[in-house]
């Protein structure tokens, strides 16, 4: 299983909304998600707007393709984009590039 995490940076005056939006995520979204092989998914936002994202997965690129062909990804990442900083005109979900894991303690 591979272990993925990955930062992004939510704009700081839309925190709130963030926090509102992932308190509901559309069901058809969870469950895309989980049968696309995203599992043990977490988001972790600090008050300053860093979004910490860890999830395990068999295949990190696999997973991202699979979501890439639902249609509910697409309408989510588009909802999801403006409250984040600095994309690069990228969504959301493109714009997560795994850290290195440098240590693991089983």
């Amino acid at each position: 299983m591979q272990r993925v995490c990955f930062l992004l940076k939510v704009r700081e005056d839309r925190i709130g909304e963030y926090r509102e939006r992932h308190a509901s995520v559309w069901p058809e979204m969870r469950e895309a998600l989980s049968s696309t092989g995203w599992h043990n998914y977490s988001l972790f936002l600090r008050e300053d707007g860093l979004l910490v994202g860890y999830l395990e997965t068999e295949d990190f690129e696999a997973a991202r393709a699979g979501m890439e062909t639902t249609e509910v990804n697409g309408r989510w990442q588009a909802e999801m984009g403006p409250l984040f900083e600095t994309l690069d005109e990228s969504r959301p979900d493109e714009a997560m590039k795994p850290l290195t894991e440098v240590f693991h303690l089983a």
